[in-house]
């Protein structure tokens, strides 16, 4: 075992943005002073989540969905390994941590729809409520995300926050990637910084 690249630049780069995105649209939201950096925010997350779904079928190995397909039984199997703190070690994604990425992408997408149709005033006053309840839905699948991040990093050994900042795991020299695909990355950041420039031209 050693360390090998898993996670291409455009993954890393989506993550953390989705990050910073959501952060700024959670702080910013209660606030009319600051109505335009939540929007600009939501047109950031729309960007990224939309490239990522491009991503999940183009992308590197450990990026593509096909990557991180389990069934109901294999997140069953991995959790109380987990707690019996026998789980195996995954290069890509564990079994757990692919539903909470799929829950976060969707239910990312709703909030963001949910809150461009309020804004433009498509609806009634349920969308609002709607809107809100997406929104700490979300938060509290980050929650869960960041717990067994903790929980996975301390059980294996390894520092999972900082294989998202290096892009590096440890596995065999085998199962590396080829690239980090840097034009991609640049690509994703000009359509973030893109989507996010809307909100103030508008």
């Amino acid at each position: 075992m050693s360390k090998i690249l898993v996670w291409d630049l455009p993954t890393r780069i989506g993550h953390w943005l989705l990050v910073a995105a959501f952060a700024v649209a959670w702080f910013s939201g209660e606030s009319e002073e600051w109505r335009l950096y939540h929007v600009s925010a939501g047109y950031v997350m729309a960007a990224v989540l939309l490239f990522r779904f491009f991503w999940g079928m183009a992308g590197t190995r450990y990026a593509r969905f096909s990557s991180f397909l389990f069934s109901p039984r294999q997140v069953a199997s991995y959790l109380i390994g987990l707690a019996q703190r026998q789980s195996g070690h995954w290069v890509g994604h564990n079994p757990a941590g692919s539903y909470a990425i799929y829950l976060l992408m969707l239910l990312g997408l709703a909030v963001v729809a949910s809150g461009w149709a309020d804004y433009n005033d498509v609806g009634g006053d349920w969308l609002e409520e709607a809107h809100e309840i997406l929104s700490y839905s979300m938060l509290g699948v980050v929650g869960l995300h960041v717990s067994g991040v903790v929980l996975s990093s301390a059980l294996h050994r390894e520092n999972l926050v900082r294989s998202m900042i290096s892009g590096c795991k440890q596995g065999a020299q085998q199962e590396t990637i080829p690239s980090s695909r840097r034009w991609w990355a640049l690509l994703l950041a000009g359509l973030a910084a893109g989507a996010g420039w809307l909100a103030f031209a508008g």
